[in-house]
């Protein structure tokens, strides 16, 4: 993906914004072969922790990099230029419901896809460094 390799190549300092939004860079292990693999994500901040949904487009199955953060959930996350080992975890229903709106106002499409998901419940991710 052209915006990956604009990321990384860059360091960060090119990719950042992707249609206006912020994006990090998630670098999981996959669950089947413990190979890395690196997913461009829309976030959003609180309190000193990054917020990510797992839309996957709104599909009937998780992406597969949520399923690999919930099998291993050290993850490594590039935000910019700074570039760090962190924690990944599904939030709970209320949090969930706190950081829905804010997520939905940096990406509306959110809730398209939560839309289309239905009945899958398209999971919030907080991430702590």
């Amino acid at each position: 993906m052209e915006h990956v390799r604009t990321y990384v190549s860059s360091g960060g300092t090119d990719g950042h914004l992707w249609h206006g939004v912020p994006t990090l860079l998630l670098t999981t292990l996959d669950r089947a072969s413990g190979r890395a693999v690196r997913t461009p994500l829309v976030y959003g901040r609180d309190a000193g922790r990054l917020l990510v949904v797992a839309a996957g487009t709104g599909g009937p199955h998780h992406p597969s990099w949520y399923a690999n953060l919930v099998a291993h959930p050290e993850v490594r996350v590039q935000v910019g230029t700074a570039a760090f080992p962190a924690w990944a975890r599904t939030a709970d229903p209320l949090e969930r419901e706190t950081y829905w709106e804010a997520m939905t106002g940096l990406w509306p499409l959110f809730d398209d896809q939560q839309a289309t998901a239905w009945p899958r419940e398209l999971p919030l991710v907080i991430i702590e460094g």
